[in-house]
């Protein structure tokens, strides 16, 4: 069955395509298919990536409104839905405005960065790529934390449709330390001297460049390479001591048991200082 995007999106939410907005379908919205036949993502269910052009997902992204979870996940998504995956109308089904909760730590509480929240919704309907999908997920993490971002150089800039005057907005690039929105937002005021209402082009240029490390990412899974090998997929050395007393499976003395691979001294000065 073919279907346009307005129809695959009015159908996923459950509208009588007799009556929209008249009644709502009693089903289930992660069931496979509706009465009708018509299809919705079921809970578990994978699709197909394919490689996708970075750049051009990275201007989407930047080019797209709702906020950097929004910005994140519905340019892959709408990518994909335009690309020549075998599940490529099954992505148009998506509606990514759900997204739109993230923005800013999730609704303005400045917990989880919404582009990290984003990498994790669209990574875990993908279809296993070479086993990679778990390391594609710690290594955006891993990145998030430590890289100087978002990405300025001027091919980027010009990439996503950008310009050098706007660079002004941003002020600084900075280094969040940790997957947290409030961090991130915290440490671009202190390098940039601006404030978090001023923040309106660097996080979209910070959206623009998660778009594109994740469909570098996907991509370099897809063609075979180990990304668990990446020096960025793996905790910081401080974090990983860590997890040698705070252990999983087991723990040194007293030490309570945790299950995190993010920065820890972020918020914990530790026990020797």
């Amino acid at each position: 069955m073919s279907i346009d995007r307005r129809q695959a999106l009015t159908k996923i939410i459950g509208l009588s395509t007799a009556a929209a907005g008249a009644a709502l379908v009693g089903t289930s919205a992660f069931a496979a298919t509706d009465a009708d036949g018509n299809y919705r993502l079921e809970m578990g269910e994978t699709l197909k990536y394919v490689p996708l052009d970075a750049m051009a997902t990275a201007k989407l992204a930047y080019e797209t409104g709702g906020g950097c979870m929004h910005q994140v996940f519905h340019s892959i998504v709408t990518m994909l839905a335009q690309s020549n995956s075998v599940d490529a109308e099954k992505f148009a089904t998506i509606p990514t405005a759900l997204a739109g909760y993230g923005w800013a730590g999730i609704v303005g509480q400045g917990t989880i960065c919404g582009n990290l929240n984003a990498a994790g919704m669209l990574i875990n309907i993908l279809d296993d790529i070479n086993g990679q999908n778990d390391a594609v997920i710690g290594a955006t993490f891993r990145y998030y934390e430590t890289e100087d971002l978002p990405l300025s150089s001027d091919e980027f800039v010009a990439g996503i449709g950008s310009t050098a005057e706007k660079s002004l907005e941003v002020g600084a690039t900075s280094i969040a330390n940790s997957p947290l929105c409030h961090s991130s937002i915290s440490n671009w005021s202190a390098a940039s001297g601006k404030v978090f209402k001023e923040k309106g082009e660097r996080c979209k240029r910070l959206s623009a460049s998660l778009a594109y490390h994740i469909v570098e990412l996907l991509n370099r899974a897809h063609g075979g390479e180990d990304i668990s090998l990446l020096p960025e997929a793996k905790p910081s050395a401080e974090a990983q001591a860590c997890q040698s007393c705070h252990g999983v499976t087991e723990t040194m003395g007293p030490a309570a048991s945790v299950k995190t691979d993010m920065e820890c001294t972020t918020c914990h000065t530790g026990h020797f200082n």
